[in-house]
């Protein structure tokens, strides 16, 4: 255990020092954040302290300032300043040589950290005291280049390293030689009590469909995300010629997502939409203010990705609302739904295809078309009970809480 002096910071030594906690109880939590934003990381680090604080462990969450630190302070969590987004060595030197003085005068136990300068400095500060250090890898691997993996590398050193998911945690294992035992994976949270049927009536559904021409017992599909040739939305085009050619045109594609971003190619989906007489299926409605009803209004979700996306987070919204869900074979997005063969017929919540295989998504379009009603009510309600098992806000924390528990249960 390393002392520290001056600067009105305690000396510790091992003869004084407290016994180490082996449970969350009376133990000292620092999470180093970016920011408290009002953003999904920021929410996160809110419903962690507020699990640990539930657990009787003192919750520290330091980043820079948002507007959700009286949020945290109202509950009893604690604030810290702390500038740690950033590749600036001298400012990541000064962050080091903070924490080293401040984990032994506030007596932390365990460090997590979510930024790679947050990984960077609490390395650098807690390797001689007896402190854990937890970090959280991105949803995305950077560039291979020898500057982002020795910073990106940070974060592959913790005692523990969390994934966001299964595709990035074996990413992370090549590229860093981790040991994958210290690796867990868990997702990012969704705001499952925003997205839930319940809180949708039926008047926004219907003002959403009437303001896309859905006329009544027309199927709708849907298709969130930005309009971008990774994101697939072309495939969509080939299943609407397919499915229009087998007589079945009572079915509107709704694009919800920014179509500004990549002009040439939205107009290269209307231009072969003509083309294929499928133009009058399709209504490209651009970002959409009230993604819950978005999905409450669909019958079918599907995200056609060609590249694995940064997130999944669509798959899980959807899945919360209730709607049957038909992803690519690519990336996280097959983590984020239930179907065979890794689990059984009955467990199903959605489908995985083919990347760009219009064959496959008219398949599994009509395999969603055809279940009759009770079936299809049985499936969006286990979409809706696997959202809130896998990706709601008090379920992710509470994995990150395991997380906590199980490095303080290797102090016994």
């Amino acid at each position: 255990m390393q002392g520290a002096g001056g600067d009105g910071f305690a000396i510790m030594n091992p003869a004084t020092a407290r016994a180490k906690p082996r449970t969350l109880a009376g133990a000292t939590i620092l999470q180093i954040v970016p920011a408290l934003r009002d953003d999904l990381a920021g929410h996160a680090a809110i419903d962690i302290a507020l699990t640990l604080l539930q657990s009787g462990a003192r919750a520290i969450v330091a980043g820079e300032g948002g507007p959700l630190v009286g949020e945290l302070r109202a509950f009893g969590g604690e604030w810290l300043p702390f500038k740690n987004d950033t590749v600036n060595p001298l400012q990541l030197r000064r962050n080091a040589n903070f924490l080293e003085k401040y984990i032994p005068s506030e007596r932390i136990d365990i460090v997590h950290a979510q930024s790679a300068g947050a990984a960077w400095s609490a390395i650098s500060a807690t390797d001689r005291q007896p402190v854990w250090l937890v970090t959280s890898f991105p949803d995305r691997l950077a560039a291979d280049s020898w500057l982002q993996n020795m910073y990106r590398g940070s974060l592959a050193r913790g005692d523990r390293v969390i994934a966001p998911s299964s595709f990035v945690s074996l990413a992370m294992i090549a590229r860093y030689k981790i040991p994958p035992e210290r690796v867990t994976v868990i997702p990012r949270s969704v705001d499952t009590a925003a997205f839930s049927p319940a809180m949708v009536p039926p008047e926004r559904i219907g003002a959403l469909r009437r303001a896309w021409g859905i006329v009544p017992n027309m199927r709708v599909v849907l298709c969130p995300g930005r309009i971008a040739p990774w994101n697939g939305q072309m495939t969509l085009v080939d299943a609407a010629r397919m499915m229009a050619g087998a007589g079945d045109r009572n079915i509107a594609f709704v694009l919800a997502g920014d179509d500004r971003a990549q002009p040439n190619y939205t107009r290269d989906i209307l231009k072969r939409a003509r083309a294929h007489g499928v133009d009058t299926l399709f209504r490209l409605i651009g970002r959409c203010p009230d993604m819950p009803a978005a999905f409450a209004a669909a019958d079918a979700v599907v995200l056609p990705a060609l590249a694995p996306p940064v997130a999944a987070r669509a798959a899980a919204e959807a899945q919360a609302m209730g709607r049957p869900v038909i992803v690519s074979a690519v990336g996280v997005l097959p983590e984020n739904i239930i179907f065979p063969p890794r689990m059984p017929e009955e467990l199903r919540t959605g489908w995985a295809v083919r990347p760009g295989n219009p064959g496959e998504l008219v398949r599994a379009l009509n395999a969603v078309f055809t279940l009759e009603t009770t079936a299809y009510q049985a499936l969006g309600a286990r979409g809706r009970q696997f959202a809130e098992f896998m990706f709601s806000p008090q379920s992710v924390a509470e994995a990150i809480r395991g997380v906590y528990t199980s490095l303080l249960a290797r102090d016994a």
